[in-house]
């Protein structure tokens, strides 16, 4: 995960947790990654990549990556065409706020087949409660043109939605809102910030409830529960009308899981360390929400960054994710959705007085339970060749005996399907950008 511009920003959202990065480099004047260190990175990171990788990944966040114009991208571009193998693709996904986007930039991204994640936290009122510019203004609009603007000129997006106290309370609200928008790939979030770690510095500290964990948390951070019913809340609208048709990151998640496949989102793994975060000036850190000393790596102005991703501290870091789980987590009926989530989140005791207990874990192990049968159905019909849209069907017909399945229509067994042939979870992708991805 590469910050082209460090914790440089526009915008001044209340939550953000980069801002204070600056603190890593004080006296810095510039922050706009230097030619130089750019076209080593992306050389790098091509040549850590397997050989036999037929698409490689660059994913571009900030701070806010748009404020290099779109001048630096295509220097990215050329340097990545330049760079690549022979019949290999290179593909790139951008994070924004949306803010800077205009018809220049939409033909751009559009023209380079770039991935572009755009924040948006639902309605205007739930929105510009935290996520404003430099003066205090709310961002809604221009966030929502930027949106309407992307759809207009067809380039792929998803919906990246930070749940924070405000919002989390408005589930079928803010997820209907962005399906009736025209949102189709949607992420939700979590802000849990530890008391004092990560807070905006002008932040107010307030209470507002008696939860037993919220002295340890902002007062803007998610409350567990709160997190579970507004991710269930999504889930049974999501499941009456929008299979196949809106495409929500933690359900395609669940999904893999209960398939049998490990999640490919890190969170959810056994153990992280992969998922690296490059600064501006080329050092290297263990994950992007572990920018801190004690987890830099290194620089890949001296050691390559496949060099840095192998170190021992590294595969460390990664396997004490799976390693200091709790044994009240391995003894739970959803640990192999959940891993223990994100290591960051892991600051409370469990019911026994164990310490390293996730404090999303009673939402996590709520949701995770509601959506178990209709998970269950899903994978039945996926394993069986059937769209797992077809789960929103109320009334569903006697299944063939075994003899005639290959003969019905729409009854492809899963390993028939090619990389480039329809999804047969009925999305409408190609398998390999879908299921097949997973």
């Amino acid at each position: 995960m590469a910050k082209p511009i460090g914790p440089i920003c526009n915008l001044d959202c209340e939550y953000c947790y980069y801002l204070h990065k600056e603190e890593l480099y004080p006296g810095t004047n510039s922050w706009r990654m230097t030619p130089e260190t750019l076209e080593t990175y992306i050389g790098q990171y091509i040549e850590a990549q397997p050989a036999s990788a037929e698409e490689i990944t660059f994913a571009w966040q900030g701070g806010e990556p748009t404020l290099l114009g779109i001048e630096f991208f295509e220097r990215v571009v050329a340097i990545q065409k330049q760079l690549a193998r022979p019949g290999q693709r290179i593909t790139n996904a951008l994070q924004t706020n949306g803010v800077l986007l205009d018809e220049s930039w939409a033909g751009f991204l559009k023209s380079h087949e770039f991935l572009v994640g755009i924040s948006i936290d639902g309605p205007a009122a739930l929105h510009d409660r935290y996520r404003y510019d430099k003066k205090g203004k709310g961002t809604f609009q221009a966030v929502l043109k930027a949106l309407q603007m992307l759809k207009r000129f067809q380039v792929e997006f998803n919906a990246l939605v930070v749940l924070n106290r405000e919002n989390s309370l408005h589930g079928k609200r803010v997820y209907t809102y962005l399906r009736d928008t025209g949102v189709e790939f949607i992420q939700f979030i979590p802000i849990v910030e530890k008391r004092g770690i990560g807070e905006h510095p002008e932040a107010p500290v307030e209470e507002s409830s008696d939860h037993p964990w919220e002295h340890l948390a902002s007062s803007r951070s998610v409350l567990p529960e709160d997190f579970g019913k507004f991710l269930i809340d999504v889930f049974d609208e999501w499941i009456k009308r929008d299979v196949g048709k809106v495409f929500v990151q933690i359900f395609d998640q669940a999904l893999a899981a209960w398939m049998g496949m490990e999640p490919s989102l890190c969170v959810f793994r056994k153990q992280c360390g992969r998922a690296l975060a490059i600064e501006h000036n080329g050092d290297v850190y263990s994950c992007d929400h572990f920018v801190e000393p004690d987890y830099r790596l290194g620089n890949i102005h001296e050691l390559p960054i496949l060099e840095l991703a192998n170190l021992p501290q590294q595969a460390e870091f990664g396997a004490a994710k799976e390693s200091t789980l709790p044994a009240y987590c391995r003894e739970c009926e959803v640990q192999f959705a959940c891993n223990g989530e994100c290591p960051k989140n892991r600051f409370i005791e469990t019911p026994s007085g164990e310490d390293g207990l996730n404090y999303l874990c009673a939402g996590y192990r709520a949701f995770f339970n509601h959506i178990d049968p209709a998970m269950k159905e899903m994978t039945r019909l996926v394993k069986a060749g059937r769209p797992a849209a077809d789960v929103m069907q109320k009334k569903r017909r006697p299944e063939p005996r075994a003899s005639e399945q290959p003969q019905r229509s729409g009854r492809v067994p899963l390993k028939s399907v090619g990389r480039n042939d329809p999804c047969p979870c009925g999305s409408g992708r190609k398998y390999k950008k879908c299921c097949g991805a997973m």
